[in-house]
């Protein structure tokens, strides 16, 4: 195959404070940086590792650019993150409500095994039951 999964697109208002609470939601670094794009990559992917990896095994990053227009309706594409099982996933979730996520119903039923928040621009994402892998 050709193609790689190279990166997830996030169209935002404030670029720089976007990239900054999803570096510290998942614990990645600043791989770019720039006033029309922040670039994300997951904090073990240093250059080292990145080079020695082939190709299509380098994981993809995040990177935000600059709309003028607020979101308005519910994502057609979302992330999906998990708590490790070692991990107590109620403190991840309200890590992220402490850090400006909200809780956000999109139709969910209390049966569901994620809970579907909002990051401070309103992009919805979920937080699955806990995973080993």
């Amino acid at each position: 195959m050709g193609l790689r999964w190279y990166s997830v697109v996030v169209d935002c208002r404030d670029v720089a404070a976007q990239a900054a609470w999803w570096a510290s939601a998942l614990g990645w670094r600043t791989e770019y940086e720039a006033e029309d794009e922040v670039v994300l990559v997951p904090q073990h992917a240093t250059p080292e590792l990145l080079d020695s990896l082939p190709w299509e095994q380098v994981p993809p990053g995040l990177v935000f650019v600059p709309v003028r227009e607020g979101k308005t309706v519910k994502n057609r594409l979302h992330l999906d993150l998990a708590p490790h099982t070692s991990d107590d996933r109620d403190a991840e979730i309200a890590r992220l409500i402490a850090s400006g996520a909200t809780r956000v119903d999109v139709g969910q039923d209390d049966s569901a095994t994620w809970v579907v928040l909002a990051d401070p621009e309103g992009n919805e994402f979920c937080v699955l039951s806990s995973r080993d892998r």
